[in-house]
């Protein structure tokens, strides 16, 4: 739904920009008067709302204010800015965005997670192309000119990157003392199709445990053992028109040779007992499975070392003896990148102090570790070599405040601090990834839907009838595919295909 924005709103930003961008120039003079600016702005505050996902549950008001005025105290000394903190649960976080920005309620800065062109298409983003070089130039000079392209829309900037890791790989999260105990070397394993003797080997040993679970509900991650798609801002949970390697025609996914074989790999498992019977329908995530013994291993994309995920997921979750290992090559998107992007809502009546404050997020190490941590001490120990645990031996989830699962969606991942168990090497991998890993050559190219909304719709229902099922095993690929094909083609995926195809054309042509 597109709405306009009101005129008084309108007025009201211009003013901002106009004052504003002559402040952010002068940032650094702001910086060095940090004490006269605090007591000429003493209660007058500029105050904007920072909406970020939820993915450990909504902390108690208690909790939540207390991070905010640790961190209200650097922001009123730095840039004359409070902030108010708004977690939105992940499941929710796009649909209450949307609703809050058409409501007229206070939102300044929010995150795309995966709706980049629907928050630029809908008019809910600013537009930032003549605000960032004034006042977030720093984050401007370290994000780079290449990965700030990603987040313009007809000439017009309308987000920043989270700066991160974006090269992530496809892996097997297994029980390492089961393996042990089992005399598997999973190290063996390099591809999907070498995993089947070993859920053999499991399921004969633990005959209740589902040997491989579901990375989330519907998605036993077969289909990310597919190498180089580029899903073209649809994402891997609902694909429609894909490129595939260095190929430039836009095709259908659902018809390629390599979907159909990793349904009916995923249905030889299902048959034989290997894959979780409710994978399609489960409510539990897959680390509440894990915790319970319900099964061996998961299939996953990350984007840190395999020898850094285990150490992760068990400060995070509490689950022991967890081992990785890799079984596919990084490649990246435009999707990538600009699906975990920031934006200046529209209706904003600060939009410069939203961005300044977007800058810290960037820049500041104590800002973004206290977005993420909460208070040192009460929600984590910081050891002398700089590493995070949690206090009495409790993860993540047992601290009053903590967002530590957002490490890879908030600001400047690299200035975050480690978890113990995992290496400070591991960041410059992780930098090196992002330059080797495999790029699509549709690089840069972002879709736009509105011309197909409606064949969208259909489509998605669609998919969301069929896809679990093939993805899990519980529906026989071998009628279930072409049926599924059938009612895609008929709710209008050939328009999709053909739309898709000819804005790339036209993107190529401008090259």
């Amino acid at each position: 739904m597109r709405f306009a924005l009101p005129k008084s709103a309108a007025v009201l930003i211009a003013a901002a920009l106009l004052t504003g961008l002559s402040s952010c120039s002068n940032m650094s003079d702001r910086k060095s008067n940090s004490a006269d600016i605090t007591e000429s702005y003493t209660k007058q505050y500029e105050k904007i709302v920072y909406a970020y996902t939820a993915y450990d549950g909504i902390p108690e008001k208690k909790t939540l204010d207390s991070v905010e005025e640790a961190i209200n105290a650097i922001t009123r000394k730095k840039i004359g800015v409070e902030v108010e903190l708004k977690p939105i649960a992940a499941a929710d976080y796009s649909s209450n965005v949307s609703l809050a920005l058409q409501d007229g309620e206070q939102i300044d800065i929010f995150e795309s997670i995966g709706d980049f062109n629907t928050f630029v298409s809908g008019n809910m983003a600013y537009d930032l192309t003549n605000m960032i070089d004034a006042c977030t130039p720093e984050t401007k000079k370290l994000i780079g000119e290449d990965l700030l392209s990603v987040c313009y829309k007809d000439g017009k900037l309308y987000g920043i990157p989270t700066y991160k890791p974006y090269a992530a790989a496809p892996m097997i999260v297994y029980r390492r003392d089961i393996a042990r105990k089992l005399g598997i070397d999973m190290s063996k394993v390099k591809s999907i199709h070498s995993l089947t003797e070993i859920l053999e080997k499991v399921k004969k040993a633990y005959p209740d445990m589902a040997p491989l679970l579901p990375v989330q509900q519907g998605n036993s991650g077969v289909n990310l053992c597919i190498p180089e798609v580029d899903y073209l801002t649809d994402g891997v949970s609902s694909p429609k028109g894909v490129l595939m390697g260095g190929d430039m025609t836009v095709v259908d996914y659902y018809g390629t040779k390599e979907f159909a074989d990793l349904c009916r790999l995923a249905r030889t498992w299902y048959n034989a007992g290997l894959i979780l019977k409710d994978a399609a329908t489960t409510t539990n995530t897959v680390m509440e499975l894990m915790a319970s013994d319900k099964g061996f291993c998961y299939i996953a994309n990350y984007n840190y070392p395999a020898a850094d995920v285990p150490a992760v997921l068990e400060a995070q979750n509490n689950v022991p003896s967890l081992g990785a290992v890799q079984i596919g090559s990084a490649y990246i998107t435009t999707d990538s990148i600009n699906s975990l992007s920031w934006m200046i809502s529209a209706t904003s009546v600060n939009p410069v102090a939203a961005l300044k404050f977007l800058n810290l997020t960037f820049t500041d190490k104590d800002i973004i570790n206290l977005i993420i941590y909460g208070i040192e001490g009460r929600d984590y120990i910081l050891d002398e070599d700089g590493f995070v645990s949690y206090p009495n031996g409790k993860a993540a989830f047992g601290v009053p405040y903590n967002t530590q699962l957002n490490c890879g969606t908030l600001g400047n991942y690299f200035l975050m601090y480690p978890l113990a168990g995992t290496s400070k090497e591991s960041v410059i991998w992780e930098k090196e990834q992002n330059k080797q890993a495999g790029k699509s050559p549709a690089m840069n190219f972002t879709f736009d839907s509105s011309p197909v909304r409606t064949e969208y719709t259909a489509v998605n229902n669609v998919i969301s009838q069929y896809l679990p099922g093939l993805l899990c095993g519980s529906l026989d690929p071998e009628t279930a595919v072409s049926e599924f094909e059938y009612k895609l083609h008929t709710a209008g995926l050939g328009n999709i295909i053909t739309e898709k195809q000819k804005q790339l054309d036209k993107w190529l042509a401008g090259k």
